[in-house]
Parts: C-alpha cells; sequence; structure tokens
C-alpha cells in the first residue's frame, strides 16, 4: 500500500506538471473563456467515452450516484470557467497563485463531507498557503475581479476534490470522467443554447486555436482528469489540494519561458511561492510521521 501511495504521489505531481500548462494554453488560445471551457468538455467527453467502449466498462450506476457525478461535473465546468475568465481580466500569474487557497477550502470542506474532525495542521498549513498568497497579491491591487475569480475558481476546485474523493474509491476514473465531463458540457450547452450564442462565428475555429484546443483536451483534460480521480483513491483531498498548489509554480515557470516579456513577476513573487513550496513538503512529512502519509 504504501509503494501505491508513493506512485500515486508521484503520479499526482505529473498530472499537476500538465495542469500548470493548462493556463498557458489559456493563454494562447483565443477564444472567449465560455466557448474555451465548452469545446475543452466537448472534445475530452468524446475522448473518454471511446476509451470506455474500449475497455468495454461497465457504465451503469446508481441514481443517486449518477446525480452525484452531474453535480460535480457541474461544479468542475464552472471551476474551468472561472478560472480561464480570471486570465483573461488579470493574467496567468496571478491566476496560478489564486488557487492555492484550494487547500486551506478543503481543510474545511472534508471534515464536512467525511463527518470527522479538523485537522489542526490542515487548518494551520491552509492559512500558511494564504499567507504565502498574501506576500504575492501585496502589490497586485490592479488584478482585483481576477483576484476574486481565481478564488473562487480555487473553492469550486477544493469541492470538486472532496465529493470525487468519495467516488473515486468505488468507481473506474474513465466512467466518472464521462459522466462528469459530459455533464458539465451538456449544463454549458444549455446556457449557450439559451443565449443565443450557438453562431456560425462561434464554430469557426483558427487552425492553431484547434491544435491548442485538441492538446488541451486530451493530454490536460482527458488524461489528466481521469488520472487524477485514479489517484484520490489512495491520496486524501486535502493531500490532492495541498500538492495542486504546486500549479502555480510550476505554470508560472513554464510562462515565463514561453512568454518572458509578458509575465515578470517581482522578488515577493518568490518568497511567496517558496513558503506555498515549503508548506506542501511539510504536509507530507506531517503524515509521513503520523504513518498517514495520504489518508
Amino acid at each position: 500500500m504504501q509503494n501505491d501511495n508513493l506512485k500515486s504521489y508521484l503520479h499526482l505531481h505529473v498530472i499537476v506538471f500538465i495542469w500548470g500548462f493548462t493556463a498557458v494554453l489559456g493563454k494562447l488560445i483565443s477564444l472567449e473563456a465560455l466557448d474555451l471551457v465548452w469545446y475543452r468538455m466537448l472534445f475530452a467527453s468524446v475522448i473518454m467515452t471511446f476509451v470506455v467502449l474500449f475497455n468495454k466498462e461497465k457504465i451503469r450506476v446508481p441514481f443517486n450516484v449518477l446525480i452525484g457525478f452531474i453535480v460535480s461535473g457541474i461544479i468542475i465546468a464552472l471551476h474551468w470557467l472561472t478560472f480561464y475568465q480570471a486570465i483573461k481580466v488579470s493574467n496567468v500569474s496571478i491566476t496560478l497563485a489564486c488557487l492555492s487557497t484550494g487547500a486551506f477550502f478543503a481543510s474545511i470542506l472534508e471534515p464536512i463531507f467525511y463527518k470527522r474532525k479538523i485537522i489542526w495542521y490542515e487548518v494551520l498549513f491552509g492559512l500558511i498557503v494564504i499567507f504565502g498568497l498574501g506576500i504575492i497579491f501585496k502589490v497586485e491591487t490592479q488584478y482585483t475581479t481576477g483576484i476574486y475569480l481565481a478564488v473562487t475558481s480555487a473553492f469550486l476546485s477544493a469541492l470538486f476534490s472532496v465529493i470525487n474523493g468519495k467516488y473515486a474509491k468505488e468507481y473506474s476514473p474513465n466512467v466518472i470522467s464521462v459522466y462528469e465531463l459530459s455533464s458539465g458540457f451538456l449544463f454549458l450547452s444549455i446556457y449557450l443554447f439559451f443565449a443565443d450564442s450557438f453562431t456560425p462565428a462561434f464554430f469557426a475555429l483558427s487552425s492553431n486555436d484547434l491544435l491548442w484546443l485538441f492538446l488541451l483536451s486530451s493530454i490536460c483534460t482527458a488524461y489528466a482528469f481521469s488520472a487524477s480521480v485514479k489517484v484520490m483513491k489512495f491520496l486524501s483531498p486535502f493531500t490532492v489540494m495541498l500538492t495542486i498548489n504546486l500549479e502555480p509554480i510550476y505554470g508560472i515557470i513554464l510562462v515565463l519561458l514561453i512568454f518572458p516579456e509578458n509575465e515578470k513577476m517581482s522578488p515577493m513573487f518568490y518568497i511567496g511561492a517558496i513558503i506555498i513550496l515549503a508548506t506542501v513538503i511539510a504536509n507530507g512529512i506531517m503524515k509521513s510521521r503520523k504513518k498517514l502519509p495520504t489518508n
């Protein structure tokens, strides 16, 4: 079990690195946030449907579980929508750094959903992450709207992780992904339909956008989404969320390499990032000493 936990933890870091790249793709894709998320969920749900059919997995689930999958799908759709909208109104660095607040939200939500006592060090680590985030935002007051959107996205991400943590132990990650991605896609489709957004211009994609959307939908969504559900069989939602705090670091490093002229960070940012990284490491050490490294 410990080997499985270690593999899952390392696998999670690979997934988080891939997620860090989604922000770069969000900057490369010229679509509005809502359009981008709709195409992302469309392509990803189609890919995962083929995966389930190819593997001949049983897709039937109880009605109450189906409702849970639908709710989770809507939550992840709103998470991605607020995430990309935050990028549009601020920048990649601000948006990614805000996701760090997800650990604090998870430390509150997980005891509620799992009916256990609040663990003091989880709350402490969550507060330390917010402190690191506060350092980053000390001189970034011009991005207030982006900050609100990104923090909302972080809360939705934490809520999604906590809910999915319960399903991940019982159901196939591929089946979960099909239901949730499809539900999110249908939810956004209903909104776009009544908003009369399905115009010829909506479906006119450039070759570059189509290429980046396929990469975003296949590797960064279909694979990473299913794999993240799988690792939840061995990792607690809080550990997942705290590790996801590395997404800002991975993502911003990628952004600095790809868009060095657009994403220039002050020294204060790196101080905040180091605090976040140290918190992730401290969480792993604490759980290891308690012989609960991922549980």
